[in-house]
């Protein structure tokens, strides 16, 4: 584990010299973009995959990338950037650098509106939870400067802990449709983010040529016990999906940002 780092350190800080290597810092700009599993970061690395899950070994180990059995196929692993990690030795080697420049971060801002709003589709296999949860925090944490939607492969009713999870950060949810996804094929989106590896598996094509991201978020309705004994695994769901989007809607902002600069140059 990477310890923290302290200010008036001699040496480089640890986090400085783990993600200074090349082909670390490859596998962390790879995973920061969407969760791969390691033949995909061989393929985009161009590495073997010796060299690259020696590497991904040494990140786990600094707790900046974690690992997660593919629910699509168990022999698969998902690798996931752990960007608030990232952030906190981040700064704390900014400090061992002056503390002038390890200020707090201040929180993601919302996308600016514009007069076309990013377009983001979140997916998973039943549209009952995951996907409803993440399209009804996108709304909400991006004041209107996005517009979100949700389906499922195999569509079933919206389970009612996802229902209560949201109802607890204030959003009512419970009159949304679960749908399947051939109703928003015809439809463009800026983003399709698959919350379910079995449904990354058969995403279809959108329009437009949408950027891909997916996210190995484990399906709290698999859980097995009844609702009130599956609440927290619901409430672990909600949090983690609320932290990926405030990253995403953080990109969503610059993306906007550095396009508007294109169109005004």
């Amino acid at each position: 584990m990477v310890p923290t780092e302290g200010v008036g350190t001699s040496a480089p800080p640890p986090f400085l010299r783990l993600a200074g290597h090349p082909l670390r810092w490859r596998l962390l700009s790879e995973l920061a973009q969407s969760d791969l599993r390691v033949g995909e970061l061989c393929q985009r690395s161009g590495e073997r995959q010796s060299l690259v899950s020696y590497h991904l070994r040494q990140l786990r180990e600094s707790e900046v990338v974690s690992a997660r059995r593919s629910i699509a196929d168990g022999r698969d692993v998902y690798y996931v950037l752990e960007l608030g990690r990232c952030a906190e030795l981040l700064i704390s080697a900014a400090a061992s650098l002056h503390p002038s420049v390890a200020a707090a971060p201040a929180p993601h801002p919302a996308p600016q509106p514009s007069a076309t709003r990013a377009r983001v589709l979140f997916l998973c296999t039943g549209n009952s939870s995951r996907s409803q949860i993440a399209e009804a925090l996108a709304e909400r944490l991006s004041a209107g400067a996005v517009t979100a939607a949700s389906a499922g492969s195999h569509p079933k009713p919206l389970h009612p802990n996802a229902v209560r999870v949201m109802a607890e950060r204030g959003i009512d949810i419970s009159e949304r449709r679960s749908k399947h996804f051939s109703e928003l094929i015809a439809q463009p989106f800026d983003y399709v983010v698959t919350v379910c590896d079995r449904v990354r598996e058969v995403c279809p094509e959108f329009p437009g040529g949408p950027v891909a991201i997916h996210w190995s978020v484990p399906d709290p309705g698999a859980e097995p016990g009844s609702d009130e004994q599956t609440l927290p695994a619901f409430e672990r769901t909600a949090a983690e999906l609320e932290a990926r989007i405030g990253f995403l809607l953080a990109r969503i902002n610059q993306t906007n940002s550095e396009q508007e600069v294109i169109e005004h140059a």
